[in-house]
């Protein structure tokens, strides 16, 4: 593995969206994306918390960062999505408002904020085109969580969230589906090998990438057709004057089509061999699996499959799809 590989994977970050603010956090902290599911409320919380998850055996924390940051902190609902980070030490919940993305940063467009110390969240802005990213510390959360005693909450933490019954019933469907996932962890015991995968769709099934293999994931982009090439690629993309070859996967692994969708969503892969992007029918999770052996890699498309969650996912062989001679790429 080459050290620019690693400087690109050490880089990647996942950003998000909290009221009209975007953050990022190091790919490498995230452990899971999930819908906002119900959490619980013990009568006293360490402050700035808005309730506790049970989450991998574990009950964590869940915190918004806009009490950090004394932003207005408005009330949630069912399509907030929870970001479950890592340190070495801790593990804890992040409420967005929506995930944006993953994307390599670019260290020379990372501007350092002067004067941090370990309690600032935001420790430096990444310049994307014309908006600013704020790059968020998890290492200064993780202090203040720490720090914190358990106190009577400054207000109505459950006035924040959905009152409507169904809303609250899905909520608790997704903290029970959030259970039973952990008890089929636990109960298949002999785990050595963590992994984390991006997942997606191709129809009606579902797909998954080791996020090892993922450099950016953008929900739509403008792809131009390129005539005289086979029928599988879709065309080329321009990513900030880089020109990259995008697969139409259902063609290339000879799945039916489908119908036309109004949006692009395509997942740019990390390979040696070209530049290269895979369009896909639907983003859906990053999320970790945690696999009871580890598996000699596959010479067709698919890796191997496996379950997690009650959904069946095919894990895709991004280095067997990424050197198929098929695959002609002209440099631009």
């Amino acid at each position: 593995m080459n050290n620019n590989y690693i400087e690109q994977k050490k880089n990647t970050h996942l950003y998000f969206q909290v009221g009209n603010n975007k953050y990022a956090i190091s790919s490498e902290n995230v452990l899971e994306i999930m819908k906002l599911p119900a959490l619980d409320y013990p009568q006293k919380l360490p402050n700035n918390i808005i309730g506790l998850l049970k989450y991998n055996n574990f009950v964590i924390n869940v915190l918004d960062i806009r009490f950090y940051l004394n932003i207005e902190v408005t009330p949630y609902t069912t399509h907030n999505e929870l970001l479950i980070v890592k340190t070495d030490e801790v593990i804890f919940g992040i409420i967005t408002d929506k995930i944006i993305g993953i994307l390599p940063f670019d260290s020379a467009l990372v501007d350092q904020i002067p004067f941090v110390d370990s309690n600032m969240i935001i420790d430096s802005l990444y310049k994307l085109n014309e908006e600013t990213i704020s790059i968020v510390n998890i290492y200064a959360l993780e202090n203040l969580l720490k720090k914190h005693s358990e106190t009577e909450p400054s207000f109505d933490i459950t006035a924040l969230m959905p009152q409507d019954e169904a809303s609250k019933s899905l909520m608790v469907k997704r903290a029970r589906e959030i259970v039973e996932k952990s008890a089929l962890r636990l109960a298949a015991g002999g785990i050595h090998v963590s992994n984390k995968y991006i997942s997606l769709n191709l129809n009606n099934d579902f797909y998954c990438i080791s996020l090892d293999y993922v450099k950016e994931v953008l929900k739509d982009t403008s792809i131009t057709k390129v005539p005289g090439t086979p029928d599988f690629i879709e065309g080329i993309m321009n990513l900030r004057g880089d020109y990259i070859t995008v697969i139409n996967l259902k063609k290339f692994l000879g799945l039916p089509e489908g119908p036309e969708l109004d949006k692009k969503p395509v997942i740019i892969i990390k390979s040696n061999e070209m530049k290269l992007a895979l369009l896909i029918d639907k983003i859906n999770e990053l999320f970790e699996y945690q696999e009871l052996e580890a598996e000699e890699m596959s010479d067709s498309y698919y890796a191997t499959e496996f379950i997690n969650g009650m959904t069946l996912y095919t894990v895709l062989n991004i280095e067997k799809i990424a050197s198929d001679k098929r695959i002609i790429v002209t440099d631009m």
